[in-house]
């Protein structure tokens, strides 16, 4: 028989043994990734949930990935450029979460266009992908700000997102309901081509997210699509967000992305 000296030895050894494991497991177990989404309005509407009809497509991407192995956070917002998504704070909350393996989705332009400095919204960028600058004393925040192009706000996401690692995705903006002579507009003279410009400059992977919904919507026909915008020609309802994020889903599909790996077969 054991004595009572030996039985807590033995207690003591397989308490030991089972602390090994544990440790070990937590150290072989590695964290899911996060795709983080950044963008604006038909991205993430509203409270992203579809209360006054509207949706933007990172509120349905989630359907058509295995969030078992993927944790997907969308921040995009209404309103925000490239501009003020940075100048609010929010690319710095999610900078400091950024690990190695994860994914950032990006995909701005529509609010760039607006005035640089007013009361309103002084949400607008400089056009391009220059490094040409101004110095501005927001009328709206109150505060001195240098407002930089379009084309080097989306790069600063881009290297700073690299630089922890992570993996950065540029998609061009969808395209809004404006059609001529059949066509869709296209936005290929300025924000989807400075979104090309911008990744090719950072070595990142860009998608025309643009031209592939463009193409989609004149197969379709100008009719139907008409129905996917219940308010405006710029944010679409349920059916036309689908549309988006199986846009996205594609786009990805068709690269050398190791996010395509987390697409639901």
């Amino acid at each position: 028989m054991m004595s009572h000296l030996q039985k807590n030895n033995q207690r003591f050894f397989l308490f030991l043994i089972l602390c090994i494991g544990v440790t070990a497991s937590a150290f072989l177990t590695k964290p899911k990734p996060v795709m983080y989404i950044i963008g604006d309005s038909t991205v993430r509407n509203g409270t992203g949930k579809g209360g006054d009809g509207l949706w933007g497509w990172g509120s349905i991407i989630q359907d058509y990935f295995d969030t078992t192995r993927i944790h997907i956070e969308n921040h995009a917002i209404g309103g925000r450029s490239s501009r003020t998504f940075l100048t609010e704070g929010r690319w710095e909350k999610i900078l400091a979460n950024l690990k190695e393996g994860d994914y950032v989705l990006m995909q701005f332009g529509h609010n760039d266009g607006g005035a640089i400095n007013d009361t309103s919204r002084a949400r607008g960028s400089i056009k391009g992908v220059g490094e040409e600058m101004v110095e501005i004393d927001n009328l709206l925040t109150k505060k001195h700000e240098t407002v930089h192009s379009y084309g080097w706000y989306m790069k600063k996401y881009i290297s700073e997102a690299q630089s922890k690692g992570a993996i950065p995705i540029v998609f061009s903006l969808v395209p809004r309901n404006v059609w001529k002579e059949g066509k869709v507009q296209r936005g290929n003279e300025d924000y989807g081509k400075w979104a090309a410009e911008s990744a090719l400059a950072s070595k990142a992977l860009f998608i025309d997210l643009n031209e592939i919904v463009a193409q989609k919507y004149e197969k379709l026909g100008e009719e139907k699509v008409r129905a996917f915008f219940p308010k405006d020609h710029t944010h679409p309802n349920y059916e036309g967000a689908k549309l988006n994020a199986e846009s996205v889903v594609e786009g990805i599909k068709n690269t050398s992305s190791g996010l395509r790996k987390y697409i639901l077969k």
